[in-house]
């Protein structure tokens, strides 16, 4: 599961459908409203910016708590099978980290583009 990865066939990048049908729609917008081309423009920008801060911000906080890192448990380049209770440790680290970096990344959006 974590050893080899996916061997994929596409060369296109991840979710480059969901990036046209975004820019479709800021042209639909444009066409129909174009005075509110810049306030779009302004809150993607608090929201970029408030993922690179909870980014940056969640890495000053758990220096040591990166989600790569608590996967430490499972079969690394020396083949060391560890037990399943281990494993599953080391998988409940894993998701617990995801989730605090991913209630960090909300904060900061939320922050940002409600002006607190």
């Amino acid at each position: 599961m974590y050893g080899s990865p996916s061997c994929s066939t596409s060369r296109l990048p991840r979710l480059l459908g969901w990036l046209i049908v975004a820019l479709v729609m800021m042209l639909g917008l444009a066409l129909a409203a174009p005075e509110q081309v810049p306030v779009i423009f302004y809150k993607l920008s608090l929201v970029v910016l408030g993922a690179v801060l909870a980014y940056w911000l969640d890495r000053a906080l758990f220096p040591y708590g990166r989600p790569h890192t608590c996967l430490s448990g499972l079969p690394g380049p020396g083949g060391c099978v560890p037990s399943d209770v281990e494993r599953d440790r080391s998988e409940l680290r894993f998701a617990f980290a995801c989730l605090r970096r991913a209630l960090i990344v909300l904060a900061c959006v939320l922050g940002l583009t409600l002006g607190l």
